[in-house]
């Protein structure tokens, strides 16, 4: 059974940092395309990182490029989001998701995003 299974987050000040993590069972990790994504209450979700398989190619939205890190452990079959400088306008539901079709990752929430993460609250406030 494909499994994503999610730690890290939690309730942060503006300015600090969190790292999320995203550990796969049942499937290798480096093999796929992972995204990262957030939900905030009241709106969409939305694509924050992703990193593609094979070439490590990563893409961020821009309201994060600069304070966003996705990497990825192959030993640890994890992926990792590090968060610095956190703004109250990051606080949302954090979500990984494997791609199980396309090596190159997007930031949409396309369907062959089909294993998902179970979601991991962060919370940015003073």
């Amino acid at each position: 059974q494909l499994q994503l299974v999610q730690s890290g987050g939690g309730l942060v000040q503006p300015g600090g940092s969190l790292r999320l993590s995203c550990a796969a069972s049942g499937f290798t990790l480096k093999n796929y395309a992972i995204g990262w994504f957030r939900q905030a209450p009241g709106k969409e979700r939305e694509g924050v990182s992703c990193i593609s398989s094979s070439v490590d190619s990563t893409y961020y939205v821009d309201s994060v490029n600069g304070r966003f890190t996705i990497s990825r452990d192959n030993a640890a079959n994890t992926v990792y989001l590090q968060m610095n400088n956190l703004k109250p306008e990051d606080t949302a539901v954090y979500f990984c998701a494997a791609d199980s079709v396309f090596h190159v990752c997007g930031l949409h929430a396309r369907p062959t995003y089909d294993t998902w993460g179970q979601g991991t609250q962060v919370t940015v406030s003073a």
